[in-house]
Formats: structure tokens, sequence, C-alpha cells
């Protein structure tokens, strides 16, 4: 029996995937949590095989819940449920600790393979993402200066890219504006950006935020 903890902020999100894990005889969701606190909970006190991870709950960034929860459990599997469809995210996730990454949008019909897959010990992830993680590893590989930011840099990075104000961010990523500023003055220098504009053209032409269009 394949035992599964569901974390997402959206109730109906879990009943949702909760209904899709029923329907195989073979698995069996032990837990749920709303957000990163309980993610943690449900890692400490419950003895579990998969843990399907949604990346933008309240509290702790997608990534460093990742690093924290194989920092916690090194053998436990995480399936990162997303509803970004970038690669940048999915590489990051996997780069992170994650062993296999799936959009919302196509949970309905990959979640119960994908969940096999990495209680398997494989990895579930697109062709796209395969050929990405494999380029980053060659030697001399370029790098793109959206890579060299931090996890939370590229948070606040697509928030501001777009067109969230920094108040805004704070507020959404449980931050104060002061810290939300430190890391838009530390990216936009990493990136070798002016000003807001140079910004967004820089996430258009390398297609890195789901609702900006080119």
């Amino acid at each position: 029996m394949i035992s599964i903890v569901i974390a997402d902020d959206h109730a109906i999100v879990r009943e949702g995937l909760k209904r899709i894990v029923s329907e195989a005889k073979d698995m069996k969701v032990v837990g749920e949590s709303a957000n990163g606190a309980e993610v943690m909970q449900r890692v400490r006190e419950l003895d579990f095989d998969i843990l399907v991870l949604d990346l933008s709950m309240p509290g702790r960034s997608g990534m460093e819940l990742i690093k924290l929860v194989r920092a916690e459990k090194p053998k436990l599997r995480i399936l990162v449920l997303s509803m970004h469809q970038e690669l940048q995210y999915a590489v990051r996730a996997i780069k992170s600790g994650a062993s296999g990454y799936l959009t919302k949008e196509s949970a309905p019909a990959q979640l119960e393979q994908a969940i096999r897959k990495i209680a398997a010990g494989g990895a579930f992830v697109t062709p796209e993402v395969a050929e990405q993680l494999a380029l980053g590893a060659m030697p001399g590989s370029e790098t793109q200066p959206h890579e060299t930011l931090s996890d939370r840099e590229f948070e606040v990075f697509r928030l501001l890219a777009a067109g969230v104000s920094v108040t805004e961010i704070a507020s959404q990523l449980k931050l104060s504006v002061k810290t939300v500023s430190t890391h838009k003055a530390n990216l936009m220098q990493k990136m070798g950006l002016q000003n807001s504009s140079e910004l967004i053209r820089y996430a258009i032409k390398h297609a890195l935020g789901d609702s900006l269009e080119p």
C-alpha cells in the first residue's frame, strides 16, 4: 500500500486529489496539510511514502519547504503539484530534492501514474525538464541570469514581472516590505536590470510568467 500525504491550501483541490487516489486500490491518503507548518508536522508525526506538495502555499516557499522536508526525512519521496507551467519551476523543484513535477492541469490524468513511478524509486518529469536538467549538468553549460537567483529571489522576480507591487508581494509571501525590497534590489543587480520595464521584457523573452504575454 502506497501511503500519501496531500499538501495544498485549497480544500477543494485536496478533495479532488483524494478522489483520484481513492480509485487506486493500492494507494491511501493518510494525512493532509494546508500550509508549510502543517506539512512539517505531518512529516514528523506520520510514516508515509509520498508527499504530494503544492508549490504555492502560505508561509514558506515551495522550494524552501522541499529542502526542509528532505532534511527531516531524506528518503521521503516528493511529488510537486503546481499551477506553473514553466520549465524553470520544475527544474528548481527537482534540484531542490523533489522526485517529480506535475501541473495541476495534468494531475487528473497523470497523478496515479506519477505516484506509482516515484514510489518505485523513479522520477516523474517531462522530456523538456529532463533535457534542461541534463544540459545544466554538462561541463561549460551557459547559465542564464535568472538561473543565478535564489529560490526566494526567483519567486519575487516572477511576481514583479506579473505586475504585483512590493507591498502585495510582502503580503502574499508573509515577508516584510523591507525584505522584499532587498530581494528586489539583489535580483535586479544579479540580472543587470535597471528598471521594471526591463524586468518585464526579460520575463516575456524567457517565458517566465504564466500570465505574461509576448
